[in-house]
């Protein structure tokens, strides 16, 4: 039997994206333990830049500013990318790792393996994969490293909106 839809989930779970674009939501880390980085600081997302098919949501951990996630759309998928800066607006050493959807997934979740780019520049994540899952009222954000048993969730509150952070480095 062939599945077959009108619309391809890639493109519902894009929309769902763009429907939050100038929204900013609040969350929490909701996997033990609580990356050190994280622990008691603000955990904001911002979708701040949404056009040309790419959607850009800045992450914002307490007072740093330097993580944006990119997605771009293509035709059959979704590429998700870490944009990571440093606080004078360059890119950071690492940064732009990240994984394309190797179909076309479901329309409230994409998943991400690490793609040869980011291989040949973090050789421990080749086994790292990431999804990004949305309903009406969550977004979140989960990575899973095949070497280690600590999986990271982060949750955002999609039902309250917050004050949207100041601009992640790099876009003044």
């Amino acid at each position: 039997m062939i599945y077959s839809q009108e619309r391809e989930n890639h493109l519902i779970f894009w929309e769902k994206l763009e429907a939050h674009c100038g929204k900013a939501y609040a969350g929490e880390v909701v996997t033990a333990p609580v990356p050190e980085d994280f622990q008691k600081k603000d955990l904001i997302i911002h979708f701040k830049s949404c056009g040309e098919g790419q959607i850009r949501i800045p992450f914002v951990v307490g007072e740093n500013r330097s993580r944006t996630w990119v997605f771009t759309l293509s035709d059959r998928n979704i590429e998700l990318k870490h944009d990571h800066r440093n606080k004078d607006g360059s890119p950071a050493e690492i940064t732009m790792y990240g994984g394309t959807s190797p179909n076309t997934g479901f329309e409230q979740m994409q998943y991400f393996p690490a793609d040869q780019q980011t291989v040949d520049m973090i050789p421990y994540a080749a086994g790292n994969v990431w999804w990004v899952s949305i309903s009406d009222s969550v977004f979140t954000y989960n990575l899973r490293r095949v070497s280690s048993d600590a999986p990271i969730r982060l949750e955002f509150d999609l039902t309250q909106e917050v004050e949207a952070p100041a601009s992640p480095w790099g876009w003044e």
